[in-house]
């Protein structure tokens, strides 16, 4: 591997995002302008899928030469940004939208953007996947054949036919002519696994960015089950570019988040998700405001000492994405409550991860990952460590991050087999790290354990799950607290994302010990001074599972 060569890359694409910033087309009193169109709930096949999955071919097209089209999505999107967002880049990046109410205004106004469209087979869900492919290489819009006439009107012509190509064929031979076709000319850089929801739902929130890239898109298996989908799989990783991303995510209908991520992970990749991350081509463009600089709520210093008490002491932290979790919320700042941050946001969305930095609270901490995406420490290769650790370190330094989270769910999950991490991994993160006052583990509960240098490894002794009662979720914390009887009792607790604060709140006043709720850096200073846990790491006779999520 020529770690130098793929540095020098990387800095490449970020060159490639600073000139971007200055092709924002401004009004003639110099502010930024951009189009939107609200997006509606409904994702079906038979419903509004079909337009929608237009106008993201519009948008990515469009966003080619600018921040052109930004798309507002409904209620129900699991990414409840889009609409505050829109407001941060008004407020704060000066941007004026003109509002588009049918797709009829937005061919209008943004057609020329393409060269011609692309005909997906309605009877055929895959189809439309290798749809966008065409769109990103060929610059077509994306149709079904009840929308040819609305691209016609608009001056386009037909540049790709897919209806009959593929009917009665499985995924694994659709995808096999698909790349006969196409892959040879498709970005080794980027790839978008267009999974999540099968059947007659889908939910493309990053394909505008797969197009924008050009992109190879497919929901192809990563399961053993399947072996020639997964035989295909393998092929693209092997040919994608080293620490390159795969974008989106695996197929509800296939395969597990585990084995999607625990293969990435063996290939050294990057993943980054989820398949309804929404308006990546517009956000790319979108620079930081001038002055802005990233500042994180920490509450003590790197070389800070800080002795606990013989109490309980509960750190709280959400990791599953912000944007998709309790941030637009009622009760955030509240309690201190630490957020997973995507930290390569910064390379490819700068403005967004500025939305949350910008909007943070005092009781707000920001950590990072062990890796600069999603990628499970376990299956990386030794030789992949060193380039991934040093772009997470840079990126770690540039959000001002001191704590990191890590996890790894291909051996396991909080179901069954183990989240643990060998020995061998523990070295490589501190080693990796040495900036880093403390690290978290697990997803579910965990039970790998450190302490070097008063720097702590604590893995989570909770999940709180989002229909767990509350009344159960405080009779879970005092069976905690009561079987571990040793004090100070360091209680780490993963909130998924979807529970409010408020719910939290609730929860941890309903408890009947006293136990402080503080910051996760003083959390994690404290385990650092007094170690009241055992040193542990995965065992050689430890379950292993690696099938199931």
């Amino acid at each position: 591997m020529n770690t130098r060569s793929t540095f020098l890359r990387l800095i490449t694409v970020a060159l490639t995002l600073t000139v971007a910033l200055t092709a924002i087309p401004r009004s003639d009193a110099g502010q930024p302008k951009a189009y939107v169109m609200q997006m509606t709930d409904n994702w079906l096949i038979d419903g509004d899928l079909p337009e929608q999955a237009m106008l993201i071919s519009l948008q990515g097209l469009a966003n080619r030469n600018g921040p052109t089209l930004y798309l507002e999505y409904g209620p129900k999107w699991p990414w409840q940004i889009t609409k505050p967002l829109r407001g941060f880049y008004e407020n704060t990046h000066g941007f004026q939208f003109t509002q588009l109410e049918t797709a009829q205004e937005a061919l209008d106004a943004l057609a020329s953007s393409a060269k011609g469209y692309v005909v997906w087979d309605k009877e055929v869900r895959t189809s439309l996947i290798v749809a966008f492919t065409v769109s990103g290489l060929e610059d077509a819009l994306v149709v079904n054949e009840d929308l040819i006439p609305l691209a016609e009107a608009a001056g386009l012509s037909m540049l790709v036919d897919l209806r009959g190509d593929f009917r009665g064929m499985p995924d694994h031979e659709i995808y096999q002519i698909a790349m006969d076709r196409y892959w040879e000319r498709c970005s080794r850089d980027v790839v978008i696994w267009m999974g999540g929801h099968a059947g007659r739902r889908m939910e493309p929130g990053m394909a505008d960015w797969g197009i924008y890239n050009k992109a190879f898109f497919s929901d192809l298996s990563h399961n053993p089950k399947h072996p020639e989908e997964l035989a295909l799989t393998n092929r693209i990783y092997q040919e994608q570019n080293p620490q390159s991303y795969v974008m989106g995510w695996h197929s509800y209908a296939k395969d597990t988040e585990g084995q999607q991520v625990a293969m990435t992970s063996s290939y050294g990749l990057r993943m980054e998700g989820l398949n309804t991350l929404p308006n990546l081509s517009f956000n790319t463009h979108v620079g930081f405001s001038e002055g802005f600089v990233f500042k994180n709520n920490h509450s003590v210093e790197p070389d800070e000492v800080v002795t606990p008490e013989d109490k309980v002491y509960i750190a709280l932290i959400q990791t599953d994405g912000i944007g998709i979790g309790a941030w637009t919320k009622p009760g955030r700042g509240k309690l201190p409550y630490s957020w997973g941050v995507a930290l390569s946001w910064v390379d490819f969305s700068p403005a967004l991860i500025e939305y949350f930095y910008a909007g943070a609270k005092p009781k707000d901490y920001f950590i990072g990952y062990s890796f600069p995406s999603y990628i499970y420490p376990k299956p990386v290769p030794d030789s992949a460590y060193p380039i991934l650790q040093s772009e997470t370190r840079r990126l770690m330094e540039a959000l001002d991050l001191r704590v990191m989270d890590t996890m790894d769910y291909s051996e396991g999950n909080r179901h069954v087999g183990n989240t643990d991490l060998t020995k061998n991994v523990v070295d490589h993160i501190y080693d990796g790290y040495p900036d880093v006052i403390g690290f978290t583990n697990g997803y579910g509960t965990a039970r790998t354990y450190d302490l070097r240098d008063g720097r702590a490894m604590i893995s989570y002794d909770y999940y709180l799950g989002t229909r767990r009662p509350v009344k159960e979720a405080v009779a879970d914390l005092e069976e905690l607290m009561a079987l571990n009887t040793k004090r100070p009792y360091y209680l780490l607790v993963h909130v998924r994302e979807s529970s409010s604060i408020d719910r939290v709140a609730e929860i941890l006043d309903g408890l009947e010990e006293s136990a402080e709720v503080v910051p996760l850096d003083v959390f994690l200073k404290m385990a650092g001074q007094v170690k009241t846990y055992q040193t542990r790491y995965k065992q050689d006779d430890d379950p292993v599972t690696r099938n199931a999520y």
